[in-house]
């Protein structure tokens, strides 16, 4: 038996419609025949033709590419992050560019004017997969990573910190913590195009080691041990790994937010409050790239510029800021910021400074001293060298200043006293012949009693031109945001990663 076949459903329609549907669609010859339907159809007609000519004849205007890219280089990039503090996200991680220096930014019509840095396999990075405890897992205890300030602030944004919105753009301005390079870096890595996932293709071994952050968090702590061990826990990690046992770690590298001094404690002098990281065998194996290194013993370190307020994205912004700094009024002859130092023969320069800055009526000082300054304000410290044709940086603490990257960003060309502050520390950065960008005036001669008699005696022609020179420095001493690709320009992470690739080809 089959089943009874049965008859088509109900139409969606009421039986008044299907009146009106069935007259309408039983013959399709009825269409044509009606008059007004031949009118309709007539006028449509007309009307298309008559849209076509005109498309033909007046085509649309299209909004150029570069206005385009105006709406694009404006708006930050947003991404979401797994972690508050750092983006994990890589971009073709095992994609080595091999593209000519000429590129063209997809934002605009017109190519970068700066040599744009290429990948090749002598400068793919490998970055280690540390446990959490050595890197991440301390922005946890952002409250407790130093003992006098709470850096959950500048912890944030990938290490930029806040942005700050009074010196411009809150996707290019932040309030930047003058020891937070190791993480600006590590995060800039993680996204950099030539990195790899892949450490058989590595040329280089990056250890992203958030030791300064550690330092500070353990400074003065009674324990030795306890102030040492992360330290400790970290070598054995890594010369555990097969990637360091191939060349005993000579292409591997740290990055250190702090100076060298904050981990080269000494066992026959006064205890400072530092750790023994950099006297540990397997680190004076690798390569070491601190904010301050140290001028006689630190043959395995090398400079890395100290972080300052701006970090754009594009070529684009990078050239706005050099044009802006480049037609800057700058009404001050000389300035100087800082506070006086007390016990250290190194600082003594700075009660020279603050003296003759104030008895002048060509220098603008900006003092500072405990409790609230305007020396921690960026918008305030920019003001004043913007404004100033010579910045004066004199040693504090230690040799190196972050001040004087922040002159550099601001066009104010650098006064210094002492090599080490500059000179001895970023050849990597810095042009060999350092009269072409700053001025020199040793401490202990008598010029440096008459400062200002001193600085007029440079020519403006020469002034014009190191500060030229300056200005073509800014892209390579500034660390790019950490989201950025396709930047157009080398900043300091590309400085460094190129310089070590070449440095480690020298020593395997």
């Amino acid at each position: 038996m089959y089943p009874r076949k049965q008859g088509p459903p109900s139409p969606p329609w009421t039986d008044d419609e299907k009146e009106k549907h069935y007259d309408y669609s039983k013959n399709k010859d009825t269409h044509f025949n009606n008059p007004y339907l031949r009118f309709g159809a007539l006028v449509f007609v007309s009307l298309s033709l008559w849209l076509l000519v005109l498309l033909l004849w007046f085509p649309p205007k299209t909004r150029p590419i570069a206005e385009v890219g105006v709406d694009l280089v404006q708006k930050p990039q947003q991404q979401q992050n797994v972690h508050p503090h750092l983006i994990r996200t890589t971009r073709n991680p095992n994609n080595i560019k091999t593209s000519t220096a000429a590129t063209v930014d997809t934002t605009s019509t017109s190519k970068s004017p700066f040599k744009v840095p290429t990948c090749d396999p002598s400068l793919s990075v490998y970055v280690y997969p540390l446990p959490a405890k050595f890197n991440l897992g301390l922005l946890n205890h952002c409250h407790a990573l130093n003992l006098y300030t709470d850096m959950c602030p500048y912890v944030a944004n990938s290490g930029l910190g806040q942005p700050h919105p009074k010196l411009g753009s809150a996707a290019l301005w932040f309030a930047t913590h003058q020891f937070i390079a190791e993480v600006i870096f590590h995060a800039r890595v993680e996204n950099h195009p030539c990195r790899t996932l892949d450490p058989t293709r590595a040329a280089i071994f990056y250890v992203p080691f958030y030791g300064g952050l550690y330092a500070s968090s353990k400074f003065k702590e009674a324990n030795l041990t306890a102030r040492d061990e992360l330290a400790f826990d970290l070598v054995d990690y890594v010369q555990s790994q097969p990637w360091w046992k191939k060349h005993k770690g000579r292409d591997h590298f740290i990055t250190l937010g702090r100076t060298a001094w904050d981990f080269m404690r000494v066992t026959d002098g006064p205890d400072f409050g530092f750790n023994s990281l950099l006297n540990l065998p397997a680190v004076k194996n690798m390569s070491v790239l601190t904010v301050e290194r140290q001028p006689w013993k630190g043959s395995n370190q090398h400079g890395l510029p100290y972080p300052s307020y701006f970090h754009p994205s594009t070529w684009q912004e990078m050239v706005a800021w050099q044009n802006r700094v480049r037609g800057m009024d700058r009404p001050h002859l000389f300035s100087f910021i800082g506070g006086p130092r007390k016990g250290l023969e190194k600082a003594a320069v700075r009660d020279k400074f603050i003296r003759q800055c104030g008895e002048s009526t060509r220098c603008m000082l900006l003092k500072c001293g405990s409790g609230a300054s305007k020396c921690h304000v960026p918008s305030e410290v920019l003001k004043v060298m913007t404004e100033s044709q010579f910045c004066l940086q004199a040693p504090g603490d230690s040799f190196t200043r972050r001040s004087t990257f922040d002159s550099v960003l601001a066009g104010c060309i650098p006064v210094f006293s002492s090599p080490h502050t500059a000179y001895t520390q970023y050849k990597w950065f810095l042009p060999g012949d350092e009269s072409t960008y700053s001025v020199y005036i040793d401490e202990k001669s008598d010029a440096s009693k008459r400062i200002e008699e001193e600085l007029l005696k440079i020519p403006k022609e020469k002034v014009t031109a190191m500060r030229e020179k300056l200005i073509e420095l800014i892209p390579s001493l500034t660390y790019a945001h950490p989201n950025a690709t396709n930047l157009g320009f080398g900043d300091a992470v590309d400085v460094a990663l190129a310089s070590l690739a070449k440095h480690v080809q020298k020593i395997i």
